[in-house]
């Protein structure tokens, strides 16, 4: 188990804090030692060992909590919110660290985390519970790509996947309102509703100066170094989305989009329609 603060023996050192599982086993002192150095070495502690925790940073705590855990060699680790209390940067090292971590060992790890960009970058598979119920379960690009309910799919991504009401314009074959352009979408049978949810990620909005699809008016800009991060309105429908162009508050722009990465829900239960 690796916990969220680390739960290091103060009175301890580097090397008494990773060797204290071994000796409660009853392991030789010869034996000890030649797994702490050799877990030691795998994470960059080699000379750390004679420090207390007191004297080491927030990521180095955190190794040596994770130097604690592979000591024993498990056939599990259960994570908890491991990185939740170092700063952005050193989270970001620690995310590559335990991925790289992974690989080296090919240990099982159950890693739980409220931060999706974590979930997506470290797992080979994710879970994602609402109240305690597993909303989806899948590999990252699933999820990302096929949200199976609006939960998941605002909570996957960010900014957050846009989603609105439209109206639905006929139902054989479905037919649905986007902004100026009808989609059609003739796999989808038995749709009796007048309203449906209507989801895009802002990534597949497409805004140019030239002549497109559709006209839009800039409501926010906010620079994100090489591109800027739009509010846009397309007929009362405020959407977020990318440009690499600079606009500004109130100019008027054309927007693209893939259909084939719109997604539609139900605007009762939030269930995916099999698009």
């Amino acid at each position: 188990m690796v916990f969220q603060s680390y739960a290091l023996y103060p009175h301890m050192t580097v090397y008494e804090n990773i060797a204290f599982p071994l000796k409660m086993r009853k392991f030789d002192k010869k034996k000890i030692n030649e797994e702490v150095e050799k877990v030691a070495e795998i994470l960059g502690l080699q000379g750390l060992l004679h420090r207390k925790p007191k004297e080491l940073s927030g990521g180095q705590r955190q190794r040596v909590a994770l130097g604690r855990a592979i000591v024993r060699r498990p056939k599990v680790f259960l994570m908890d919110e491991p990185l939740s209390n170092l700063d952005a940067r050193l989270r970001v090292q620690m995310r590559t660290e335990l991925k790289r971590l992974h690989r080296q060992l090919g240990t099982t790890v159950v890693y739980v985390t409220h931060d999706q960009s974590e979930a997506m970058g470290l797992s080979d598979r994710i879970a994602i519970l609402e109240g305690g119920v597993i909303q989806q379960c899948g590999t990252p690009e699933e999820v990302y790509l096929r949200p199976q309910n609006t939960f998941v799919a605002e909570f996957i991504g960010s900014p957050a996947m846009n989603i609105f009401e439209t109206e639905v314009l006929s139902k054989e074959p479905l037919k649905v309102k986007f902004g100026d352009a009808v989609l059609e979408y003739p796999a989808i049978r038995d749709y009796k509703k007048d309203k449906v949810l209507v989801g895009i990620r802002p990534e597949d909005i497409f805004v140019t100066k030239e002549q497109g699809l559709m006209t839009a008016e800039v409501d926010i800009v906010e620079p994100e170094g090489s591109r800027f991060s739009l509010d846009i309105i397309l007929n009362e429908i405020k959407l977020r989305t990318f440009s690499n162009e600079h606009v500004k508050p109130g100019e008027k722009v054309y927007i693209r989009f893939n259909q084939q990465r719109v997604h539609l829900f139900d605007p009762d239960t939030g269930k995916r329609l099999s698009v």
